[in-house]
């Protein structure tokens, strides 16, 4: 049996720190509730008196958790996470770029979200424990200009993160290279010994 090259052994035993690897999943797990709730209460259940206020009252406490979350992810990305050694070429430069953009999206659609409730005149509330006042007068064309941004945000957010998981799934079954094996939560491979 050949033994592996280099490059391999090196994809083989990096991996992402435990924090990085939370704060990728709990991301990717908010964003699809938040984008879920969004979609039901507005188009499966605009006009209904209970479930819309319910959906829109989650989607606000889950949204006060992703602006929390976002923050997190991005001081530990600047202070304490793991750097990996970069793929090389076109790949790496589009994976770079792909990082960049979607933090980019993601701390705009949690701004987003609180100047939209806040231009609305509206205090957040999380989950009815506490509540964030409102800073700003009610302006509602603001809000509704917001709201329109807001809503693009999060089409863009969704369609980079498919773009993005389409791609771990070909750098892991078309490539057979370890780049998503880094993001995956398993047991740590040691480098064996000579």
């Amino acid at each position: 049996m050949a033994e592996p090259s280099v490059r391999d052994r090196t994809l083989e035993l990096e991996y992402y720190d435990g924090p990085t690897l939370v704060f990728h999943w709990l991301t990717a797990l908010l964003v699809l509730v938040l984008f879920a709730t969004s979609l039901i209460w507005n188009y499966v259940t605009p006009h209904d008196r209970v479930w819309r206020p319910l959906l829109e009252s989650a989607h606000v406490s889950i949204g006060i958790l992703f602006a929390v979350l976002i923050l997190l992810r991005i001081v530990w990305r600047l202070t304490g996470s793991r750097r990996l050694s970069a793929e090389a070429g076109f790949s790496g430069v589009l994976s770079r770029w792909m990082y960049v953009v979607l933090y980019m999206l993601l701390a705009v659609e949690a701004v987003l979200g609180f100047l939209i409730r806040w231009s609305q005149g509206e205090a957040f509330t999380f989950f009815g424990l506490f509540a964030i006042p409102a800073v700003l007068q009610e302006n509602r064309p603001l809000a509704h200009q917001f709201e329109e941004w807001h809503n693009w945000v999060a089409w863009a957010i969704v369609i980079l993160s498919l773009g993005h998981a389409g791609a771990a799934l070909v750098h892991h079954y078309v490539l057979k290279d370890k780049v998503l094996d880094r993001m995956l939560v398993r047991r740590r491979v040691a480098e064996p010994m000579r």
